[in-house]
């Protein structure tokens, strides 16, 4: 009987020199090659622009400051409730960072799982498909009953958000690796645990990380609906709070707040993964 080979060492899987793609100058695919300087103005810019279409909106309706505050009275509620909004911030962060861990964490399992076995694929991709019928923002009353105020039904919500996006998108990646690895490694002598490790799993690794954008761009949603639905604390909750008291530019400040996390948290992970898949093309 012929010795089985060292796949591990047998198969030659692409490097990122060979399998990353070529741009035009003028291709709005390329990669961003811009500086810090041209990046930070391109920000000034987006705020500027967001501030002053804000002023022309309350010049053009003539809102009043209940229903719209002006950027200014935000600013100082900012700065005025700085400790306020920054001890709540960290509540919301833990929330959507647990909730990210723990539906990146089951997603993976999962999807490593149906590829691993079929007949465990047979059973559960049905039910996964299924499951997503139920709108996950119903069950946020349900969660607040079952596990109250705290932090763990927002962390459940945003768990629940994360958890399908994240298997399908490893899932697809998975299953859509190139037949030819898949016959190179089965040709020398790879079992379906190596086939698995060594070819579809790197291969899967770019939808994986596009799973996780989502789940960085989506987890923050989850904790927020959970705060508003019932919280003892989180920026949500200060948000409730403040209307409740016609404090509005607090709750203004607030919002803003929870724009800045959920921008912050995407490009974050972003620029992670285009660390940790430097073969993308997009990522260099």
């Amino acid at each position: 009987m012929a010795e089985r080979r060292n796949t591990s060492r047998t198969i030659p899987l692409p490097s990122a020199s060979t399998t990353q793609d070529s741009f035009a100058p003028d291709d709005p695919f390329g990669p961003d090659e811009a500086g810090a300087l041209e990046r930070a103005v391109r920000i000034g810019v987006v705020l500027l622009g967001v501030v002053a279409f804000w002023y022309a909106a309350i010049l053009l309706t003539g809102a009043p400051r209940f229903i719209l505050p002006p950027p200014d009275a935000v600013l100082v509620s900012l700065i005025d409730d700085a400790g306020l909004l920054a001890a709540n911030a960290l509540t919301t962060i833990s929330e959507i960072l647990l909730g990210m861990l723990f539906g990146l964490t089951i997603g993976c399992a999962t999807a490593l799982t149906m590829a691993a076995s079929a007949p465990v694929r047979r059973w559960m991709l049905p039910v996964l498909v299924a499951s997503q019928a139920v709108p996950v923002y119903a069950l946020a009353p349900v969660l607040v009953l079952w596990f109250g105020f705290g932090i763990w039904p927002k962390v459940v919500m945003a768990t629940l958000i994360i958890y399908f996006p994240v298997t399908a998108a490893f899932f697809d990646g998975l299953r859509r690796a190139d037949r030819q690895w898949i016959d190179l490694a089965r040709s020398m002598g790879a079992s379906r645990g190596d086939v698995l490790r060594l070819v579809r799993l790197p291969a899967a690794l770019p939808s994986l990380a596009s799973g996780i954008r989502i789940a960085a761009a989506t987890a923050p949603i989850g904790a927020i609906v959970g705060e508003w639905i019932g919280a003892s604390a989180g920026l949500a909750h200060v948000m409730n709070q403040s209307k409740a008291q016609a404090e509005e530019p607090r709750m203004f400040a607030a919002l803003v707040v929870i724009a800045v996390i959920a921008v912050g948290l995407y490009f974050t992970v972003d620029r992670l993964l285009r660390l940790a898949v430097p073969w993308r093309a997009e990522s260099a």
